[in-house]
């Protein structure tokens, strides 16, 4: 079982913190209204809210991979989930890429999954090389059994 890499979540990160500035520029800019605090904390509790939000998209996003197939399993809002499963027999190709400086740095990447059918792109993928490796090992061992 793998996740994506935990900053899938900046864009709520940034939600945040924008709605944490905003909320905080009439305070700043009439100091000696101490009412407008309650602005801070209203844009406070609306970014955590946002945050939230992507927490859970992110949390309940991940993937599975058996002996026999691959289970994506994605989170779209807070009711909707969508269900993907593969066969591993069925993959012809599999290819990760790691987009430049940041995804060197914080370890993260994209995986392409290629089936006669069409490919399923895993982005923001932990550690892209160690999941590419035992995708293939799953892959190897699946073919053999066959």
């Amino acid at each position: 079982m793998f996740r994506r890499h935990i900053i899938a979540m900046r864009k709520g990160f940034y939600l945040l913190l924008g709605s944490m500035t905003l909320g905080s520029l009439p305070f700043l800019i009439w100091q000696d209204n101490l009412n407008l605090l309650w602005v801070f904390v209203g844009g406070f509790i609306f970014g955590l809210m946002l945050f939230f939000y992507h927490f859970l998209m992110w949390f309940y996003t991940y993937y599975i991979v058996t002996d026999q197939r691959i289970r994506q399993i994605t989170q779209h809002g807070f009711f909707g989930k969508d269900v993907i499963e593969l066969k591993l027999s069925k993959i012809q190709n599999i290819s990760y890429s790691i987009p430049g400086f940041s995804g060197e740095m914080f370890k993260f990447g994209t995986i392409v999954i290629q089936t006669f059918v069409g490919d399923l792109v895993i982005k923001n993928v932990e550690h892209p090389d160690k999941i590419y490796n035992k995708l293939q090992d799953a892959v190897e061992i699946s073919t053999k059994k066959e």
